[in-house]
């Protein structure tokens, strides 16, 4: 039960990166992003491949962070010029485009065979019953700090910038800033963060296949925010920990229940998110725990 309970935290500490990597472009910038999980899985394989190659972990980990965030450059530079459905689109299919590549080119990836033997974090260290807690205790503390820095980002002058950017592009362009280059910076970030997540999660699974990395986790994402509330980072962090603590914990609910299949439960989860999402669309579109708006007098 201990090890079910470390294993549940440990994907809401990685969504938890995920999330806040789309917080700071959509939520704070106004970057509809629906590829996100394309980075995720860019960072991952980065991070997996140099890792078995012999490179030291950190700097697998620092690898994947950035390649992750230079791969969101080019992308930025093409669609962030031609406006936000554009971008949506077009970030959608470079997602799917990176999946399509991890599956055909085996001679890198390993294809639909996956990529096994990842070296796991802090193996050799402690006993192996123990390794989880630390890799536990190591997400909380990166998470903290990831989300101190994006804190710190949103209260800079950059931050203040890509806010008004999401508010008012057109004001921003009066004032002479070029609305690109910000909204480009803020995608590689976020890119970053993902990337983050992905070789983080590579060395806790030691073992990924293109079939993780599927549009669904991108939209699980998308989920998490609007139910937390997009522009709050208490909301993302409440988001998450909801989704994902209800994905994760409705499979021991099964257990204890009985007689309910693995089919019907993945029907009842999607049926119980959707009426939730509808209903905080409904009642609470700033989300459960976002400020709700000021209203003029």
């Amino acid at each position: 039960m201990e090890g079910y309970l470390i294993a549940i935290f440990i994907s809401i500490l990685i969504y938890l990166l995920l999330a806040g990597g789309l917080a700071l472009q959509y939520g704070f910038t106004g970057l509809v992003n629906f590829g996100h999980v394309g980075f995720f899985a860019i960072g991952s394989y980065t991070s997996a491949l140099l890792a078995l190659k012999g490179v030291p972990i950190p700097i697998s980990l620092a690898a994947a962070t950035a390649l992750a965030a230079l791969s969101a450059y080019p992308l930025g530079m093409i669609a962030l010029r031609l406006g936000g459905d554009y971008l949506a689109i077009v970030t959608l299919g470079f997602s799917e485009a990176v999946r399509m590549m991890l599956q055909t080119e085996e001679w890198l990836t390993r294809g639909m065979h996956g990529l096994p033997g990842i070296p796991r974090l802090f193996a050799g260290w402690v006993e192996p019953q123990k390794t989880d807690l630390l890799i536990l205790i190591l997400l909380v503390v990166v998470c903290v700090g990831v989300f101190f820095l994006i804190h710190h980002i949103i209260k800079s002058p950059f931050g203040r910038v890509i806010e008004a950017i999401r508010d008012n592009e057109v004001a921003v362009r009066a004032l002479g800033k070029n609305p690109a280059q910000f909204k480009t910076r803020s995608l590689m970030l976020g890119a970053g963060i993902a990337g983050l997540a992905g070789g983080l999660q590579a060395h806790y699974l030691t073992f990924i296949s293109p079939e993780q990395y599927v549009p669904l986790i991108t939209f699980y994402i998308w989920i998490a925010l609007v139910l937390g509330g997009v522009g709050s980072l208490r909301g993302v962090v409440m988001g998450t920990v909801l989704l994902v603590g209800f994905l994760e914990g409705s499979r021991f609910i099964r257990d204890v229940i009985g007689g309910v299949s693995e089919v019907q439960m993945a029907s009842l989860r999607i049926w119980v998110i959707g009426v939730a999402l509808i209903c905080v669309i409904l009642y609470r579109p700033q989300g459960l725990f976002g400020s709700s708006p000021k209203r003029s007098r």
